[in-house]
């Protein structure tokens, strides 16, 4: 998958976000982000998305403008308009920490109680409280867009004109998913709360979202991916209250997600630069990528180096597993123990310039090519640009045909459906 996501807490959990943007503010005379900060150690600061800003500070934020870290604190920090600081409904709810639930708990515990004994349902309360964790707000959804690995190669080594066209055909693809995400996804709940819930779920005005560009992954290979941070506050469309997002269709909504911005920047890539794609397998546990023809798999492996380290750690874990219950473990435990591997092999982010990162990119690229990176991607993206496909152009029945191998393959991989 090329989109994952994450529940971001209310509080200080915006501030890695900040920690790698440059310091400095580029060169304003040039284009984009991607070129104004080209020689600046970091990465460009974070820009405004989403229908629902004119609902903000009296429409003084637009699509586009630059994020400042006192209007990230506000909205996801507190849960407050990033330009007036009122609050935007009910603020977020705090929850027990687990030091007081122990000792809330400890405290009922019968007074009558031996030394030994007490001291055994201390310790028990200690280590329930423990695993259960503690609970934060939510206060937005992190959504993490990274391009196919082919596409970061390819874009890492490619000159700053082609850099360019990737980046722009990226940011359209993100911006066309959240579109997306408004019309199809986000939503709200409202009515009278009871056991399950409010009865009624009812659309928003739109989403309010930050984006913020990387560069590279922590091993520092290139991986160009977007962080798109979207506020849990919406408006509900039908009375103009504040609102938080209903997070079930959110989390539901990430694999198909996934695809569709698969979709639209293969689309964007093809029209742009004329590439052309192809499935490539991924092994037993993992569904087949689209990758670009012509950017080898040797080539992708070469600036693969965290997901080398992910997989040998995940292969570990396995093992581990097989040992412990002596069978291989279920898709969604492998999913669980990939999740726990990246974690455990997460290295300290590097702060460099994109300059500086492209330099080295292109320098591995020819040792492993045997000739210029940047020539080899002219020649990948040289081909002529396609025509622009058109619903007329694609028969009825060969959309029903489509439609009917994806049930038929789904089906076979997942044996329970919902509404």
């Amino acid at each position: 998958m090329t989109v994952s996501m994450r529940v971001m807490s209310a509080g200080d959990g915006y501030k890695y976000l900040l920690r790698t943007i440059a310091a400095a503010d580029g060169d304003r005379s040039l284009s984009t982000p991607l070129t104004r900060y080209y020689t600046e150690a970091g990465t460009p600061p974070g820009s405004w998305m989403g229908s629902a800003l004119p609902g903000l500070g009296d429409g003084r934020i637009g699509a586009g403008d630059e994020v400042s870290e006192a209007q990230l604190q506000l909205l996801i920090g507190m849960g407050r308009d990033p330009i007036t600081g009122e609050p935007l409904g009910r603020a977020f709810p705090r929850y027990v920490s687990v030091t007081d639930r122990i000792e809330k708990r400890v405290a009922d515990l019968d007074p009558e109680l031996g030394m030994g004994e007490r001291a055994e349902q201390v310790a028990r309360i200690e280590a329930e409280e423990t695993e259960r964790g503690s609970r934060r707000a939510v206060a937005g959804f992190d959504y993490t867009f990274s391009v196919p690995k082919s596409v970061s190669v390819l874009w890492g080594v490619a000159d700053a004109g082609t850099q360019a066209l990737i980046a722009q055909a990226h940011h359209d693809a993100v911006a066309e998913v959240l579109e997306f995400m408004e019309r199809e996804v986000a939503a709200t709940r409202t009515g009278y709360t009871a056991a399950d819930g409010a009865v009624a779920q009812v659309d928003v005005t739109g989403l309010i979202a930050t984006a913020f560009d990387h560069y590279d992954s922590r091993s520092g290979d290139p991986q160009l991916h977007t962080h798109v941070v979207i506020s849990n506050k919406v408006q509900t469309a039908l009375d103009g209250k504040w609102r938080s997002l209903d997070g079930r269709p959110m989390h539901a909504a990430v694999v198909a997600l996934s695809e569709h911005y698969n979709a639209v920047l293969a689309d964007r890539l093809t029209g742009m630069l004329g590439l052309q794609w192809e499935a490539r397998d991924r092994g037993r546990d993992r569904n087949p990528a689209w990758e670009i023809v012509g950017v080898s798999e040797e080539l992708i492996e070469e600036f693969s180096s965290r997901s080398h380290e992910i997989d040998a750690e995940t292969d570990q874990l396995i093992a581990a597993y097989v040992a412990e219950h002596g069978r291989r473990p279920s898709a969604k435990t492998i999913v669980r123990l990939r999740a726990q591997a990246t974690l455990a092999t997460r290295p300290e982010k590097q702060v460099r310039s994109l300059a500086d990162l492209t330099a080295g990119w292109r320098e591995r690229a020819t040792g492993l090519l045997g000739a210029d990176a940047t020539g080899w991607a002219s020649i990948i993206t040289g081909g002529q640009a396609a025509r622009p496909l058109r619903a007329d152009d694609i028969p009825l029945v060969t959309i029903a045909e489509l439609g009917a191998s994806v049930v038929e393959v789904v089906g076979e991989k997942r044996s329970t459906w919902r509404r």
